[in-house]
């Protein structure tokens, strides 16, 4: 096997919305009061009922050079189209060999809670049914076989989850986004039995719950003065303590069938947590009461999680102690942590090592089986491979584009950036 034998499907990517996205999906007497683009500081930003929402900063800096990544605002002139415009994602995703992609929202936020503070919930609802009828009918409709649908919900309304997941599971809708945390969202916990109805109809219709780090509880800043790549080198990780409450929850031992990913988590973690895991549980559970019947953590865990990665080395040198039944790729396009359009060199030096037969799972077979992905039926398997889709791109432009001349509102000054000079940016957006 080599670099161009292998088939890439990535469970976590991520759409900046076009500004024109509702036009289709809303009746004209609700269009002017849906969301729409206005100025945010030093670019443009959505905004509904007065709530203002920066739109890109390091989520869409993608073929920029590394000196203009920033959390300010941009303009959708500064961004690669490739981030809201469908031919050129496709194009974006031929040239990095990406076969399919899992495209999680960017202005509704991870897990749609942007829509949590709306005061007019019956129109939010309505908003939400449009957002998921643009994805599903447009960005990817328009590329069959290349996109793997995922919708949101109305999650302060648990009649209304059930019914729209229901809908949008018959248009074609494989993976609901949903916070990995939700009570810091103002929502009932994991831990009662509010969230059942939503389990039961995602578990008969093989729903995936898709949790991405952030979709919840923000990742906590290290101290005020710390620079911020401390944060960035633990926002991966942050998510083990929400995989850890939803392993011990009741949700999975109910509902055997039902799947969670670990979206941008990594695998490197994994082993220890579940060591730990299975640890805690027979040296505790005496006194705490937790019980797993006759499993232990670690197999709930096997059983029910998806993990999955970007770039982890030492997550793949060592798959022994993990289930590579249920590891999967993701390229996180068009993010900062993206490796476009090296994915495939990166990735290749990271699992050479391994059998063909492992490869091809966590490369694009596990994802294919739990997302219930087909594109080999539409497209043929031939066609589908890093090489052949490259084939397809060489017309693509991939060089550096500079879209901000240099200039970082966050720092101007080449100091170290700050946790605490982030955490005022997004408090001032």
């Amino acid at each position: 096997m080599q670099l161009n034998d292998m088939i890439l499907v990535s469970v976590d990517d991520h759409v900046v919305e076009p500004p024109d996205m509702f036009k289709n999906h809303l009746p004209g007497h609700l269009l002017d009061k849906a969301p729409k683009i206005v100025k945010v500081r030093s670019g443009e930003g959505w905004e509904f009922e007065g709530i203002r929402n920066p739109n890109f900063g390091l989520n869409a800096v993608v073929g920029r050079p590394p000196e203009e990544y920033g959390l300010e605002p941009a303009m959708y002139a500064d961004i690669r189209k490739g981030t809201y415009d469908l031919k050129a994602r496709v194009d974006d995703m031929n040239v990095n060999g990406i076969l399919g992609s899992i495209c999680f929202p960017t202005f509704p936020e991870f897990a749609g809670t942007y829509f949590l503070k709306a005061k007019d919930k019956a129109l939010a609802k309505l908003i939400i049914s449009a957002y998921n009828d643009w994805h599903v009918d447009e960005w990817c409709a328009s590329a069959p076989g290349r996109f793997i649908p995922m919708a949101i919900l109305p999650l302060w309304d648990i009649d209304a989850c059930v019914a729209e997941a229901r809908r949008v599971a018959a248009k074609g809708v494989r993976t609901i986004t949903f916070p990995d945390n939700p009570p810091a969202k103002g929502l009932p916990s994991i831990h009662g039995t509010h969230w059942d109805p939503l389990w039961v109809a995602m578990e008969e219709l093989g729903l995936v719950i898709s949790c991405h780090i952030g979709s919840g509880a923000a990742a906590p800043y290290p101290s005020p003065d710390a620079p911020i790549d401390a944060w960035i080198v633990n926002m991966p990780m942050y998510i083990a303590n929400a995989a850890t409450e939803w392993l011990f929850s009741p949700v999975f031992k109910k509902f055997k069938n039902l799947k969670i990913a670990l979206s941008e988590g990594g695998i490197g973690w994994v082993p220890y947590l579940l060591e730990r895991a299975d640890f805690s549980y027979s040296h505790h559970r005496a006194w705490t009461h937790a019980n797993f019947g006759d499993m232990l953590p670690s197999e709930l865990f096997a059983r029910n999680f998806i993990t999955c990665f970007i770039d982890d080395k030492f997550g793949l040198k060592n798959t022994d102690a993990l289930n590579v039944d249920m590891i999967t790729y993701e390229c996180d396009y068009p993010h900062s942590d993206t490796l476009w359009p090296r994915a495939p060199e990166v990735l290749w030096d990271s699992l050479k090592h391994l059998p063909r037969e492992t490869i091809d799972k966590i490369t694009h077979g596990n994802a294919m089986r739990e997302f219930r992905y087909d594109p080999f039926a539409l497209l043929g398997r031939e066609n589908c491979t890093v090489g052949a889709l490259r084939a397809q791109s060489t017309h693509i432009d991939i060089s550096t584009v500079s879209g901000l001349g240099g200039y970082n509102p966050s720092n101007t000054e080449g100091r170290q950036v700050t946790a605490g000079e982030v955490a005022r940016l997004f408090a001032g957006a």
